[in-house]
Parts: structure tokens; C-alpha cells; sequence
């Protein structure tokens, strides 16, 4: 294969790990209980069956079953400036108002006490996962294009109570995940058109990963937590194609597809938590989350027949999220939420992309719980994340720089129902 041609693939590739392996991917919203809180204490504060998600230990706190389905509309508001180029475009042609489309992220969960201090629940979510859309005709349509990976994780959870303070769990988690990724030949020197289809490749994966919690009751008003989720591996298999022409120079696949494979490294993810009643109505919590994003070190993509076709070393580091929060009863139907978080990206500085340039962002949330009966509830949450301006200069893999401004945002609205019985 030619150095152009692994160029191109390598480009395809690198841009699926912008889109897994930065910290606005891996996503906090399995519970709107817990967004309306910036998701503070969420290893430490048991309010409905999504404890399954952050904490099962945390089961031990309900008697009898629970269940909890919500749904979180996310939309993402991430804006580019062009700044400069190098091959006489104006840098006005890099501008787009918004690259990321909105999304729905569902949750469900389920509870159940099993007796003699046993305690079992399942849950489905996704911890990773968006996407983003550029036109065809994009000018640096190498860079751009369309990229997007989901991923569902299905989960069993099981927790024993060993005495009144402390509880222990253990989890299986099977995780779907499925990856597209288009790219397009952009503007150029050549006769190429700028639509031309340069990379198409899909695919997708089952892979399995476990998790571990731990809480203790200090006393009936002050609880601590801790959950530790494992890495997990990723084999994506499916094909790669293109439009690009056959034989020299470009040596494309003219839409032949071929098999190959990417393998990723989803991080292990680690919660301390703590929550407090500081009295009759109002209570504190707060959380420390750690993200073991060092584990990605090279991105390798690999086609049948032609084995390794890009290995690139990658910079990422580990990053923290710290989150506070708090509620106020202020009823007796009525409970109120507020919290703030700080996100750190795990991203190098010289290693973004506008496949979304990834920020270190601000949480500024509220929301509420109103009981229906007295065994159903319905909880409302809203965030507003506010993240740093961005300002670098990509190439792509004809030599061109592009340079950008970036500015991301996004907000979160969600609903949740929970019935016990």
C-alpha cells in the first residue's frame, strides 16, 4: 500500500479515536437524578435503580424492587472559525456554525432485593458515544466528513451487604459498540472533485469488561462510595473503501471493499464519592472521578492481506472530574437539585481535530424530583456545559493547514420516571 493511501486510512482512523478517546465522549448521563446534580455523589447517593450504573453497591439502600427508565436529549453546540490556509483558500471557507448533531441517550435499570442481605440489578445505558456531520463539499473534507460510534452497555450487578456499614458488588458489563466513519477528498490541487468519497469504513464489536463498588454507611446521615469500572477491549471488524481511482498515484479501492479491523482500548474509569444530610431537608454531595486515559497509547488499523497499514503514537494522559452538589426538600412531593462540575480533557494540544476539538468544560446543573404516589416518582434535569476556546492548525495528507477556532457547548434536558414495588 502506498504512503498516500495509508495516509488516507490512517487519517480515518485516528479520527475515530478523537471521537472515543477524549473525555466529551465518554458520557456521564445514565440517571437524570443524578444531572440535575452535576453528577456529584453519584458512587455515594442512592435515589433510584440507576445506582446499577455508578455504584450497585449502593442497592443495599432499597428494600423490595426498583425500576427507573429516562431518557437525556443532548445537543451539542460545537462552532469553527477558519483562521488561515496555506494553499490561497480564505480561511472563511472553514466556517460551520454547528458539526455535532443532537442526540437521545436512553437508560433503564432494574433493582431487586433478594433476601438474606443479597441484592441483584440490570441495566442498559451507554458510556461512550457521539458524532459528528460535515457537508460533502467541505473544503478540508479529509479532516471532516462524518464520523460516529454508539455504543450500548448491557449489565449485571450483584451486591451482599456484610454488615450495616458496608456493602461490596460485582458487575459483568457486555458492551456493543459501532463505529462509521466517511470521509471526503476535499479541495485540493487535483482534478479529484471535492465530494469524492476518500475513506468509508464501518464496523462493529461484542466485548466484555467488569466493574467493582464498595460503600460504607459511616453513620444514618454520612455515606461514602467507591466504583472501579475495568478497561475494556474493542475490536472493530468490518470494511474499508473508497472512491479514489485505481493504480498511480492514488492507488484507491474504486468502492472495492476490503476487511480489516481497528483495536481500541475503551478506559477503566474509578469514583470516590460522598454524601452528607446536613439536616432534615438538605444534603451535600460530592465526587471525584478519575479516567484512565494513559491506556491509549498507539492507534494501529490493520486490512486483510496487507496487515498493518498505520500505526500512529498517540499523548493522551489521565483526567479528573470534579463534581458538588446538593438537595433541598422543599416539600413533601418536592425535591430540588443543583451542582457544578469541572471535566478535564485527556487531549494533547497537538493532537486536535475538528472532528470535534475536545475542551476542558464546566457542568452548571439543576433539577427535581416530584413524587407522584408513594411509590412513583418522575425526575426533570438540565445542564448547561460551557468549554474552552480552542485554537489550532490541522493538516491533512496532501500538506494543506487549515487553521481553526473552536468553540464547544452543549446542553443536557432529561426525564426520568422510577416506580418501587
Amino acid at each position: 500500500m502506498t504512503g498516500f493511501k495509508k495516509t488516507l486510512l490512517a487519517s480515518s482512523v485516528m479520527l475515530l479515536s478523537g471521537q472515543t478517546f477524549a473525555a466529551a465522549f465518554q458520557l456521564a448521563e445514565q440517571s437524570v437524578s443524578g444531572l440535575g446534580r452535576a453528577y456529584a455523589g453519584e458512587a455515594s447517593v442512592a435515589d433510584d435503580a440507576s445506582v446499577v450504573a455508578r455504584n450497585p453497591a449502593l442497592m443495599s439502600q432499597f428494600k423490595g424492587s426498583k425500576v427507573s427508565v429516562a431518557a437525556m436529549y443532548v445537543k451539542p453546540d460545537v462552532s469553527l472559525l477558519g483562521t488561515s490556509t496555506n494553499n490561497g483558500l480564505s480561511p472563511s471557507v472553514l466556517d460551520s456554525d454547528s458539526i455535532a448533531p443532537s442526540a437521545i441517550v436512553p437508560a433503564a435499570f432494574y433493582t431487586t432485593d433478594l433476601g438474606n442481605d443479597w441484592y441483584v440489578g440490570v441495566g442498559s445505558y451507554s458510556q461512550f458515544g457521539l458524532a459528528t456531520e460535515f457537508a460533502a463539499d467541505y473544503a478540508p473534507g479529509q479532516l471532516a466528513g462524518e464520523t460516529e460510534i454508539v455504543t450500548i452497555n448491557t449489565k449485571l450487578s450483584v451486591a451482599y451487604q456484610l454488615n450495616d456499614a458496608l456493602t461490596v458488588a460485582l458487575g459483568l458489563n457486555h458492551v456493543y459498540a459501532d463505529a462509521k466513519i466517511l470521509r471526503t477528498f476535499g479541495a485540493s490541487p487535483t482534478a479529484i472533485p471535492t465530494a469524492t468519497e476518500a475513506v468509508n469504513l464501518e464496523g462493529d464489536d461484542h466485548a466484555y469488561g467488569w466493574d467493582v463498588g464498595f460503600s460504607y454507611q459511616l453513620d444514618k446521615h454520612n455515606r461514602f462510595g467507591v466504583h472501579y469500572r475495568s478497561e475494556t477491549d474493542v475490536r472493530f471488524e468490518g470494511e474499508f473503501s473508497n472512491q479514489l481511482p485505481a493504480g498511480a498515484p492514488f492507488y484507491g479501492t474504486q468502492d472495492q471493499a476490503l476487511p480489516g479491523f481497528v483495536e481500541l482500548t475503551l478506559p477503566a474509569i474509578a469514583e470516590v464519592s460522598g454524601s452528607h444530610q446536613i439536616d432534615k431537608q438538605t444534603a451535600l454531595h460530592y465526587s471525584v472521578v478519575w479516567t484512565g486515559w494513559s491506556s491509549f497509547k498507539t492507534l494501529a488499523a490493520q486490512v486483510e492481506g496487507r496487515g498493518t497499514v498505520f500505526s500512529k503514537d498517540e499523548n493522551f494522559s489521565n483526567s479528573l472530574r470534579y463534581a458538588v452538589g446538593g438537595d433541598y426538600q422543599y416539600s413533601e412531593h418536592l425535591k430540588l437539585r443543583a451542582g457544578i462540575a469541572y471535566d478535564e480533557s485527556p487531549a494533547d494540544q497537538h493532537h486536535m481535530s475538528i472532528s470535534i476539538p475536545d475542551t476542558d468544560r464546566t457542568w452548571f446543573s439543576f433539577g427535581s424530583e416530584y413524587q407522584l404516589t408513594a411509590k412513583s416518582s418522575v425526575d426533570i434535569g438540565v445542564s448547561i456545559l460551557r468549554g474552552k476556546t480552542q485554537n489550532f492548525v490541522e493538516s491533512d495528507n496532501l500538506g494543506q493547514q487549515w487553521g481553526f477556532e473552536s468553540k464547544g457547548h452543549a446542553t443536557v434536558i432529561g426525564v426520568q420516571y422510577n416506580m418501587h414495588f
